[in-house]
């Protein structure tokens, strides 16, 4: 016998039985996360009440071969020898690893008696010679063995996690070794501050500082800003361990996103295509933060002028994945059925396949998601394959979906590192330690693409390229918001720089444009659902000529927004409504319509103010109309943002 433990989590197993053996098999696997098959004509009531529940899955008929497609793990439980010998040879033919429970055939392996306590399993076997001392073992492990424990292993795995971030690596496993030791109702009563200040303490009890470290470390750890949800963490963690070899240290800071907060609005309602964003880019602008962590595909196509793209790790798969409980396929799903999405682009391309199902916005992480699904909420969800990957989550069906038929978004499945831009020399080592060459050919030209449209993460749109022996091969689509019309193009060629490939970006997007793809995107944004602004008038003062970049970000945001170069203008344009917002992005925009602030300051009303900066700030102070909000930075999107905000909180009050 040779033991082994087999991860089974978000993995396929089959159970061929229906009887008592077959519950019990059953129930370990539920227990060790994996997604469960029965197939029998008649099965246990358990078993049947775990299946109206949703738990498993259950084929109330015979067996066929095809049951065993997709498992990993596969257990002859009927009382029929004949049937169990048949599982064994079908699953084997597969490659997949059997065990006949009734002894009949020669199975693969065998299931010892097991006690789970959190992350810990404790298995006994006895290699069948006596299940009842076995089973008396088993009974004084979960005896001793209590929660303590599995909370302890807990907390020293998160201890491991943080000690890849600030501990270097030649140090680490006398770190863990030394937390090992301690007692266990210690280690169990361990909360995140405590994991990190007891490792702290003991690389400083160990002299970890006085060690020789990697060429380049840094003395104090950099601080990652990151999201607080787990792919969020995962994805933090998984660059600072990356960065760790390389010896550069980090600890990670929490923040909190506009999309984080806002979990029962559809993304495209929060006003801006940089919902995940922006905080962390405050954090970054204040000094609270080296450096954020960033799923590309969230990054806007033009960052700020004080911010730059650091590096782009190496890609994971960036295809979408079709997600459903019940249905093998996208193709299977029947018309009518409820597919889930956040996203215009999945939608669009998925409707153009299929016009005849129900799609449907689904908010939420990753595991909030699944668990929708898992509840009924939805037939199908479509997510990002490599979200899934990173995690080890998936459904019971998990099927990715090829990118020439839903082509993903500009940068999924890639991690990117945002530092400020006047932080040369950091971005310099951040990049030498973690960038993939051939992921930032590909991402450059997709996000040039992105950036030719002017698009963002909340446009129909979707680019994917790769790189492969010095060419660069790149698909696009545009495509209409109820998939009517999808716009399509290809462009392969040899690169050798960034330029090259932002060079092929842009041509591909001016040809998808000048194909019908410019129409596409104005309808977009004629049809995009109603934002967080919609139903307010803004008044927003000019005083040049030259067309408002300010004006279509808020109405974008499903403003209307009245622009006016004097107060004559402004009444004129409000027909004597007033404004619920006055916008003042300079102080020469205070002045244009100073005659009409008098007014509205005459006759009582008050509508929120926001400014663009201090010069701003204090002239419309000066008016009489000082500001609610003043944009964290003089720039288009910081205005939207804290405008935005400022609208959606004042509403709650």
């Amino acid at each position: 016998m040779y033991p082994i433990a087999l991860d089974l989590r978000g993995r396929l197993a089959v159970v061929v039985g229906g009887g008592r053996v077959a519950e019990r098999k059953a129930l370990g696997l539920l227990a060790s996360g994996a997604v469960v098959r029965i197939v029998a004509p008649q099965a246990t009531g358990e078993l049947r009440a775990l299946a109206a529940r949703g738990e498993l899955e259950f084929y109330a008929r015979a067996y066929a071969a095809d049951d065993l497609a997709g498992a990993r793990l596969v257990y002859a439980a009927t009382n029929e020898a004949a049937v169990n010998v048949r599982v064994v040879h079908d699953a084997r033919a597969r490659g997949i690893l059997v065990d006949d429970v009734s002894g009949n055939a020669a199975g693969d392996f065998t299931t010892p008696l097991v006690h789970r306590v959190g992350p810990l399993t404790f298995a006994v076997e006895t290699g069948g010679s006596s299940p009842s001392f076995a089973r008396r073992l088993t009974d004084e492990l979960e005896a001793h063995f209590d929660e303590r424990y599995g909370h302890a292993a807990d907390a020293l795995r998160r201890a491991r996690d943080y000690a890849k971030m600030v501990v270097p690596e030649p140090q680490r496993a006398a770190v863990m070794k030394s937390l090992a030791t301690r007692d266990i109702a210690e280690l169990a009563a361990m909360n995140g501050g405590a994991i990190e200040h007891h490792v702290e303490a003991a690389a400083a009890s160990l002299d970890c500082a006085a060690q020789p470290a990697a060429a380049g470390a840094e003395r104090k750890p950099l601080v990652c800003a990151t999201r607080s949800s787990a792919l969020a963490l995962w994805q933090a963690r998984h660059v600072g361990a990356v960065l760790a070899r390389a010896g550069i240290t980090s600890t990670l800071l929490h923040v909190i996103s506009t999309a984080d907060r806002l979990q029962d609005r559809a993304l495209a309602s929060l006003g801006t295509d940089s919902v995940f964003v922006k905080e962390l880019e405050a954090a970054l602008r204040d000094g609270r933060a080296d450096y954020a962590v960033h799923s590309c595909k969230d990054l806007p196509s033009t960052l700020p002028a004080d911010m730059q793209l650091a590096a782009v790790g190496e890609r994971a798969d960036p295809r979408d994945a079709f997600c459903s409980e019940r249905f093998a396929s996208f193709d299977a799903l029947p018309s009518g059925a409820r597919v889930g999405t956040s996203s215009p682009r999945r939608r669009a391309q998925l409707q153009a396949w299929r016009p005849d199902l129900v799609f449907a916005v689904i908010r939420g992480n990753v595991d909030t998601r699944l668990r929708k699904l898992r509840e009924g909420q939805f037939d199908a969800i479509v997510l990002a394959l490599a979200g899934l990957q990173r995690l080890g989550l998936r459904a019971a069906h998990t099927v990715p979906l090829a990118p020439d038929v839903v082509v993903p978004a500009v940068g999924q499945g890639a991690l990117a590192i945002e530092t400020r831009a006047a932080d040369r020399g950091l971005s310099e080592r951040l990049h030498a330690a973690f960038a993939d060459p051939a992921t930032e050919l590909a991402v450059n030209a997709e996000r040039a693409f992105l950036r030719t449209l002017r698009g963002g993460c909340q446009t129909p749109v979707g680019a994917h390229a790769t790189y492969a022996g010095g060419r660069l091969s790149l698909r696009a689509v545009i495509a209409a918001t109820d998939g009517s019309r999808l716009v399509r193009g290809e462009r392969d060629a040899a690169v050798e720089t960034l330029a090259d490939c932002e060079r092929m970006g842009t041509e591909l997007a001016q040809r998808l444009l000048a194909q019908g793809g410019e129409a596409l995107l104005e309808a977009a944004v004629e049809t995009r659902a109603p934002g967080p602004l919609a139903g307010r008038v803004f008044l927003l003062p000019r005083t040049q000529q030259r067309p408002s970049r300010i004006a279509p970000a808020f109405e974008r945001a499903g403003a209307h927004v009245v622009q006016a170069h004097d107060a004559a203008g402004a009444a004129a344009g409000l027909a004597r409504r007033p404004p619920d917002v006055l916008l003042f992005p300079s102080s020469g925009s205070v002045h244009a319509v100073a005659a009409y602030l008098a007014n509205l300051r005459a006759a009582g009303v008050r509508p929120l103010v926001a400014s663009m900066g201090p010069e701003s700030s204090a002239a419309a102070s000066e008016a009489g109309f000082a500001p609610d909000v003043v944009a964290t930075e003089a720039n288009v999107a910081a205005f939207v943002q804290s405008v935005t905000h400022l609208v959606i909180e004042r509403s709650r009050a």
